[in-house]
C-alpha cells in the first residue's frame, strides 16, 4: 500500500507544473486551498453517506475519493505521504484515549 500512495504522491507533485486546463489536480491547485478544502469536505460527506448506507462497494469508492483528495491537500502543502504514515506508525499500539490525552492543548 505504501508504494501505491508514494506513486500517487509523485503524480500529484508533478501536476503542480501542469496547466489547469490539462489536469483536474492542477485545476484544484490553481483554484487554491479553499477549493481543495471544499472538495475534501464534499468527499468526506459522501463517505459518511456511503457508510450510513452500508454499501461496501460505495464505501470503498468514496473512501478512495476521500484519500485521493486528502493527498491533494498534502501535496498542495508540500507534505509527503510518508509524514502521515509515520504519524500512523507512531500511534500504532497506542490507545486512542492515551493518544488524545498526549496532544498539546
Amino acid at each position: 500500500m505504501r508504494d501505491t500512495l508514494q506513486k500517487l504522491m509523485v503524480v500529484l507533485n508533478q501536476r503542480k507544473n501542469a496547466t489547469a486546463e490539462s489536469s483536474y489536480v492542477a485545476s484544484l491547485y490553481a483554484a487554491g486551498t479553499d477549493k481543495i478544502l471544499k472538495k475534501l469536505g464534499e468527499e468526506a460527506t459522501e463517505t459518511v453517506i456511503a457508510g450510513k448506507s452500508g454499501d461496501k462497494e460505495q464505501i470503498v469508492y468514496e473512501t478512495a475519493d476521500l484519500w485521493f483528495h486528502s493527498m491533494v491537500l498534502l501535496a498542495h502543502n508540500d507534505i509527503e505521504v510518508d509524514s502521515v504514515l509515520a504519524e500512523l506508525d507512531r500511534r500504532f499500539g497506542l490507545s486512542g484515549h492515551d493518544e488524545k490525552a498526549s496532544r498539546s492543548k
